[in-house]
């Protein structure tokens, strides 16, 4: 095995990179990193990260392997990490270099892959076993060859069970080949994540049997006197009682909270605080990475704003803000400036209040600063449910006859028929509203362009097809882009919406699209069943998208929970109000509840692709399709 020296590494790395590394070990006096221990004695720290450029005269080598490491001042038997190190290497490569790079499996009894996410690639380097290949089976390597054709800042992670929970990830940097449009003096990468103890695979048995099992939040006798200081006892009452009447728990946001979860900055918890080092007047660039699996953070570092100058890797109009709410899977680039000699709490709060973690910026190594109270966690609303225009129709009055708005009253909200033609697309089973709304003729495909500005800010769900795997649906999704989000935006601070995000350039290939189709977000709780127009992926056929076409999806989100959906392989360049030109483009988009958001795609990368909600318990559990990049609607594809 080629495992890179750490000594070797920095005394050839930059002055940028060694202090991006030097701040990744600054918690535990800036050690070294070394590697997992694989028996018995004292394990190695997680945290403690090696820092890699990928060579451009060669192979650089990577390990998978079990280890044994000390997370949270306890010893954990079950990581499973790459090259020893919880979170993994930190690969740096440049724009335009040709990489290679072999994976070997040092697991005796699993198969692992690495998923390079955002790279676009081509599909049988996408690192996603019984999609591009077949993985990487105990003992054996596999060789990845790719051109680096962008930059930004990305990460990588296991696409193999849930080992993805079990440490399997890194981040990934990729140096632009022509100069920044910023300036920075100090730059950071800032990993976020979610640890647990628990074996993952017994976690998610108890959620098959009780999906509340680890919301300790949910609405009881003991906290009923405490919300009625706030909102009054008669209102807590009648919510509860309506809520109670559609078999709905408003405090559903997170399936697992923080009575399991561990909430980690760069592999240390709050305790260990992580810390970066800054001096009074310098510039830093933060690249934040959500690599959690199924945790939402909402990030500030209370007294400093931030610009966020790229987002999921892609560059945007600068745009000051306070907070900014990072989904699973996605990354944000901040620049800071440092304003005095002292230091700032850099703060990640979990979107459910259930947990945190905290690292700190800082002249020098063992300072700290106040951490903020955890704020009271939010409730769901009627807008969560996709019934934020019904205000007029009596709100929540009367609700507990429709059971969670299914299938009991089907034709109770039902348009006329010539308003919502069925689509045949795969993706569309549950009907299309918007083309008849927005001006097009409904159908999956059309003779001219469609529109790309001013499209319909909400529309009515079409009769719900979705069978038994889908507890409910949405009756009025609505746009919700420039929306902060459940918990947010009523306390005085600006919080980064999706309506503030501005492509810095115009993006290639901003053809308005020539067909579109709706997909539907959709679950159900009780069971915990997750999937696509009410379908697992057991169950579904593959998504087409034809060769060269612009395509559009519109999402609608049928459930209770905020679900970031990655599509790998092709950029999706989202509306968020503004004009075609400057819509942003990402590799995940999270999709609030009752939500329709739409994405342009251009298929412009033949093969198989995956396509699927990016909370890993989720994904497991059927919220997942194949994208199958074709020469023609009529083509075959295997399932």
């Amino acid at each position: 095995m080629d495992h890179t020296n750490p000594l070797e590494m920095l005394e050839t790395q930059t002055r940028r990179q060694f202090l991006a590394a030097t701040a990744i070990t600054a918690a535990s006096g800036l050690a070294l990193p070394g590697l997992a221990s694989a028996g018995g004695g004292a394990a190695p720290s997680a945290g403690n990260q090696l820092l890699i450029d990928v060579p451009t005269d060669g192979p650089l080598h990577l390990a998978v392997s079990p280890a044994r490491l000390t997370v949270a001042g306890r010893v954990a038997e079950s990581p499973i990490v790459v090259n020893g190190t919880l979170p993994g290497p930190t690969l740096r490569m440049r724009e335009g270099q040709d990489v290679e790079i072999h994976v070997r499996n040092d697991h005796p009894d699993q198969d692992t892959s690495i998923h390079w996410h955002g790279i676009i690639l081509p599909a049988s380097m996408d690192g996603v076993p019984g999609v591009s290949y077949a993985g990487i089976k105990p003992g054996e390597t596999f060789v990845y060859r790719y051109r680096v054709n962008q930059n930004g800042t990305y990460w990588y992670h296991s696409h193999s069970g849930l080992q993805e929970q079990l440490g399997h990830f890194g981040a990934l940097i990729v140096e632009p080949a022509q100069p920044e449009a910023f300036e920075y003096d100090r730059e950071y990468v800032v990993i976020l994540s979610d640890w647990m103890f628990k074996d993952p695979y017994r976690v998610l048995k108890k959620l098959k049997k009780f999906s509340g099992y680890f919301n300790y939040q949910r609405p009881t006798v003991a906290n009923m006197m405490e919300d009625a200081r706030s909102d009054g006892l008669g209102n807590v009452i009648s919510q509860r009682l309506r809520w109670a009447a559609m078999r709905m728990d408003p405090t559903d946001i997170a399936d697992i909270t923080g009575v399991a979860y561990t909430y980690m900055m760069n592999g240390q918890p709050a305790e260990e605080n992580w810390t970066a080092i800054a001096q009074p007047g310098e510039r830093v660039r933060l690249r934040i990475i959500n690599a959690a699996t199924m945790t939402y953070f909402d990030f500030r570092i209370p007294g400093l704003p931030m610009t966020v100058v790229a987002a999921d890797g892609q560059h945007v109009k600068p745009v000051e803000t306070d907070e900014i709410r990072v989904a699973v899977a996605e990354t944000y680039d901040v620049l800071i400036t440092m304003p005095d000699d002292r230091a700032y709490t850099m703060f990640a709060e979990t979107i459910d209040r259930s947990g945190f973690t905290r690292g700190t910026l800082a002249p020098r190594a063992g300072m700290q600063a106040e951490i903020p109270e955890r704020r009271k966690r939010a409730m769901r609303t009627m807008a969560d449910m996709g019934m934020g225009g019904m205000a007029g129709m009596g709100g929540m009055a009367g609700m507990g006859s429709m059971a969670g708005m299914k299938k009991e009253t089907p034709g109770a909200m039902e348009m006329p028929a010539d308003s919502k033609p069925e689509m045949d697309m795969p993706g569309a089973d549950g009907g299309h509203a918007m083309g008849a709304m927005a001006g097009g003729s409904g159908s999956a495909q059309h003779s001219g362009m469609l529109p790309t500005e001013n499209l319909p800010e909400s529309i009515m769900h079409a009769p719900d097809k979705h069978g038994a795997q889908a507890s409910m649906v949405a009756m009025m999704p609505r746009r919700r882009y420039s929306e902060p989000g459940i918990g947010l935006g009523d306390d005085g601070r600006r919080v980064l919406t999706y309506a503030d995000l501005r492509a810095l350039r115009q993006p290639p290939d901003r053809r308005a699209p020539t067909r579109e189709f709706d997909l539907h977000l959709t679950g159900n709780m009780e069971r915990y069943i997750w999937g696509f127009d009410g379908v697992k992926y057991s169950e579904a056929e593959p998504i087409k998208f034809v060769y060269g076409e612009r395509l559009r999806m519109n999402m609608i989100n049928d459930t209770m929970m905020d679900h970031p959906i990655h599509l790998h392989g092709m950029w999706m360049d989202l509306y968020a109000g503004g004009t075609l030109a400057d819509n942003p483009r990402k590799h995940t988009v999270s999709v609030k509840p009752g939500e329709l958001l739409t994405v342009d795609i251009s298929a412009d990368a033949p093969g198989r692709w995956a396509f699927h909600c990016h909370l890993l318990f989720h994904m497991d559990m059927g919220m997942f399709r194949t994208v199958a990049v074709v020469r023609s609607l009529d083509e075959e594809v295997k399932s």
